[in-house]
């Protein structure tokens, strides 16, 4: 079979493990080091668990919270529960006690499966309060301090469960249909209480023929991946777990985002999913460290940035000589910056969110490719990507095959086929406002240009409209304010405002050195008032200025107290921006700028 024709992820699951056996398949760290599970191995647990799900009381169509880090027990956990005939619900390890709860009875899930003792402090009340949960299955050891109304149980005891279970799970498998809903992802609550989305199995696999298509000239074939975007975000659940999977390609676990880079070196990935918060941080690193090592190490830098710019921008426009450096640059430098990143990658993957041009302009600079593409939970979650013979940084690739997408009156970008979700679950009024005879209303605004590339503008709901009815896209002003080294993040607000005014936080290591040269504190929470602080920042607003429209011009600004996380619920797990909270915590503030 091919993802074509494949009936559901089980069996897809299943056919790869006929051919790859005893091949590697999953790779974790144990006692330092790397060490695989092959495809055979992961396949027994897989079928042992479902038994046991199976004799815990899971029912076809009965919803199974999964909570855990990335690592091998996610991958056999969901398929277990996909084989038992379950859906699985996936949950951030960032979750609150509320988030789970309201996961947990929302989905009305019938148990959970929790990989740490620190997550099961949390996930464990939840499901104590439901009316639903019976059981929870723990993945390492857990030593329970209380009373609850759900059974814990062990992960080698929830396979002891169904040991004496005839039950074939690999022939049953062939039940599930490609239109049956394989998982339910709640989505990360940008703008409010977070919806479950509900997969079918035909659009992950949609998906997975997709992205083979359109990448297939990347050379795909003994592939690599690293685990790094939480598997419970559907980008990375689909993108960074399926379609290695259906590619036959191994899948190595990053220890987390302090060690990507040494992951990086170690595990040598060939092809790597993170979204645009990631690689902005890796330019702010890398173009720090360099100018930290100054003299002819940055010179050589930054010649090979420029000539790297001009080599995409117009190399029609390139001098003999120019072409000369820009070659001897390849071996001087970029096989170095290369090598720093594992030395076999393909390509970088970006999706979640709008890249930045000129960040992904920097990596094409420096011999990194990377390829923007677009979706969103509701639609798999993948509509397109670029191309590898053809990278548009300020487009996000051509529609993948066997998808319509076309373009509402008013600028909305609307897509159809096997890739949209089954709906809601629990909610048809939200499902009838967001698919309408097929079409997935995006939110999203956008064009296809010339070459059949679509090209994203902004979200619907985040788009600016001033005073003046001016429509003002503020991720591209943010975006640009981020560039500046004095500002790590920044939120533009001026909806039915005469002008922009925007909430800046200071990047941090430049707000240490400042504070230090100016015998100030360090504590932004002691700062975000100062007046020295605000002129500091004011330059670099002013240099931003300059590269704006008059409409897109920030007239004025305050200072968070605090940066942006996801612990203090002012980013979503995926590192985007909750326009939302911050409206709500810094909103009185920010129209005091007007008076």
């Amino acid at each position: 079979m091919s993802v074509q024709t494949w009936p559901n992820l089980v069996t897809m699951f299943y056919d790869q493990v006929e051919k790859y056996g005893e091949h590697p398949f999953l790779w974790a760290k144990r006692d330092g080091q790397y060490q695989p599970l092959t495809w055979r191995e992961i396949a027994a647990q897989v079928t042992e668990l479902a038994r046991g799900l199976q004799a815990l009381g899971v029912k076809d169509g009965e919803r199974v919270v999964l909570v855990s880090e990335n690592r091998p027990e996610w991958l056999i956990a969901d398929m277990a529960i996909m084989a038992a005939g379950g859906i699985t619900v996936p949950a951030y390890t960032t979750n609150t006690i509320d988030d789970h709860r309201h996961i947990v009875d929302h989905s009305k899930a019938v148990g959970m499966i929790i990989s740490t003792p620190k997550l099961a402090d949390k996930a464990l009340q939840a499901a104590h309060l439901s009316d639903l949960a019976t059981f929870a299955v723990m993945i390492e050891d857990y030593e329970i301090q209380q009373s609850l109304n759900v059974e814990v149980l062990g992960w080698q005891a929830a396979i002891n469960r169904g040991m004496n279970a005839t039950t074939n799970i690999i022939e049953d498998a062939a039940r599930l249909k490609r239109t049956d809903t394989a998982c339910i992802i709640y989505t990360s609550g940008t703008g409010g209480v977070p919806k479950g989305v509900m997969h079918p199995h035909g659009a992950i696999l949609h998906n997975l023929a997709g992205a083979t298509s359109v990448l297939e000239k990347l050379g795909l074939n003994s592939e690599t991946f690293l685990s790094f975007l939480p598997l419970s975000h559907s980008y990375e659940h689909t993108a960074g777990q399926f379609w290695p999977m259906s590619l036959g390609a191994q899948i190595y676990y990053a220890e987390g985002a302090d060690q990507l880079l040494a992951n990086m070196a170690e595990t040598k990935p060939t092809i790597m999913m993170a979204v645009p918060r990631l690689y902005e941080m890796m330019h702010t690193r890398i173009t720090r460290g360099v100018a930290k090592e100054g003299g002819k190490k940055e010179r050589l830098f930054n010649k090979t940035v420029a000539l790297g710019k001009k080599a995409y921008l117009a190399p029609q426009d390139m001098t003999l000589l120019e072409k000369l450096q820009n070659f001897a640059l390849e071996r001087l430098v970029r096989a170095k910056v290369r090598q720093k990143f594992g030395g076999h990658l393909k390509a970088f993957v970006s999706g979640g969110a709008p890249l930045n041009p000129d960040i992904g302009l920097f990596f094409t600079a420096l011999g990194l490719r990377i390829l923007q593409g677009y979706g969103q939970t509701e639609s798999g979650p993948v509509v397109c990507v670029n191309v590898p013979e053809k990278v548009k940084m300020d487009a996000v690739g051509p529609i993948f095959p066997d998808t319509e997408v076309r373009i509402a009156d008013d600028g909305e970008i609307l897509v159809k086929g096997e890739l949209v979700m089954n709906g809601y679950w629990r909610d048809e009024e939200a499902t009838r406002a967001t698919v309408m005879d097929g079409w997935l209303h995006t939110g999203d605004i956008g064009m296809i240009d010339e070459d059949g590339h679509l090209k994203i503008t902004d979200r619907k709901k985040d788009i600016i409209v001033n005073s003046g009815g001016d429509n003002i896209a503020p991720q591209r002003v943010e975006g640009i304010l981020t560039l500046e080294p004095e500002i790590s993040q920044a939120m533009v607000y001026g909806d039915k405002r005469p002008h922009l005014v925007g909430l800046l936080v200071p990047d941090t290591d430049w707000l240490k050195g400042w504070a230090k040269d100016n015998g100030k504190s360090q504590d932004l929470s002691d700062l975000a008032n100062d007046d020295d602080l605000h002129k500091a920042l004011g330059a670099a607003v002013t240099r931003v200025n300059k590269q704006l429209s008059n409409i897109e011009k920030v007239r004025k600004f305050i200072v968070a107290q605090e940066p942006f996380t996801i612990d203090n619920g002012q980013m979503t797990p995926t590192l985007k921006v909750r326009r939302h909270k911050l409206k709500a915590a810094y909103g009185d503030d920010l129209v005091k700028l007007y008076a």
